[in-house]
């Protein structure tokens, strides 16, 4: 079932904390309203980049509430709905419609290592207990586990289940997902060093880490795809290059959470086993950051 608005740029944001190492309510606003400034397509809260992992179900629920306010419908949510538990995972899957959420997201299950065949009732299980549009989330690199496409083109015969973040990294693979399943399914980078070649072979946008510290420039690169000017969008990618690199160069969102640190967005806190970014790090995305002036 294809949906509209499942396409663009979508940023995978953070969560800022204190150094109490609560939420930080007020960066939390101000970075939606930096979204919403230059037009980000949809946000996606609590994910694993928004270190969902270690937020309480009250502060999820809190982060998604405030989001759907703040932005008043004019930027899409998704909320990261994911587990290693089915159970778990259903439950939140189930209320994130009350909390304001437009679509879920859903990453294979970490650690346990399932089979194909337990991925399809993991996630069949997952979309029976929503009627939101669900998107899977094949991450392996971080989970362990890797969803195939003959397992994604089998998921998306399932009414609600209408797209996929692709983030193994496998070109290869985001192509043979591309050829297998229906056309208004929705299928999304999630690798930002290989955005350019994934919409290029038919993904309809990004659900970006970058798009955190760079969030017009995704924007302006996802536009410039979905109109076919991939001379402009390949001279955006190329620019971007650099910060799409920087910020796997620790952890995810280490670096990420450093560089908005570095803008004077949030105070760079995460809640352990996370840590700060070290200093390489930091020098790095500041002499980054320092060179888009020219390129907003």
């Amino acid at each position: 079932m294809g949906i509209d608005f499942l396409k663009g740029s979508w940023v995978a944001i953070i969560t800022p904390f204190n150094k109490n190492l609560r939420v930080d309510f007020d960066a939390w606003n101000h970075l939606l309203d930096l979204h919403l400034a230059v037009g980000t397509d949809g946000i996606v809260v609590c994910g694993t980049t928004g270190e969902g992992a270690t937020l309480e179900l009250e502060e999820k629920k809190e982060l998604m509430k405030l989001a759907r306010k703040r932005l008043n419908g004019q930027v899409s949510l998704m909320f990261g709905a994911g587990s290693n538990d089915t159970t778990q995972a259903c439950i939140m899957a189930s209320e994130a419609a009350s909390m304001g959420a437009d679509a879920i997201l859903s990453v294979t299950p970490y650690y346990n290592k399932p089979p194909q065949s337990g991925l399809i009732t993991h996630f069949k299980s997952i979309a029976e207990v929503t009627e939101l549009p669900v998107v899977l989330y094949n991450v392996p690199g971080r989970t362990g586990c890797n969803l195939q496409p003959e397992t994604v083109a089998e998921l998306a015969t399932v009414k609600n289940i209408c797209g996929v973040k692709e983030a193994s990294g496998n070109l290869e693979q985001v192509q043979q997902i591309i050829s297998l399943v229906p056309e208004d399914f929705s299928v999304f980078s999630g690798e930002d060093a290989l955005n350019l070649p994934i919409m290029a072979c038919g993904a309809v946008g990004t659900i970006s880490v970058t798009a955190n510290v760079a969030p017009d420039l995704m924007k302006h690169f996802n536009d410039a795809c979905l109109k076919g000017d991939w001379e402009k969008a390949k001279k955006i990618h190329y620019k971007l290059l650099p910060l799409h690199k920087a910020m796997f160069a620790e952890t995810n969102p280490l670096p990420a959470k450093a560089a908005l640190s570095e803008m004077g967005l949030i105070q760079e806190n995460s809640r352990p086993p996370l840590c700060n970014a070290d200093l390489k790090t930091h020098k790095l995305v500041k002499k980054i950051i320092s060179s888009f002036g020219e390129m907003s």
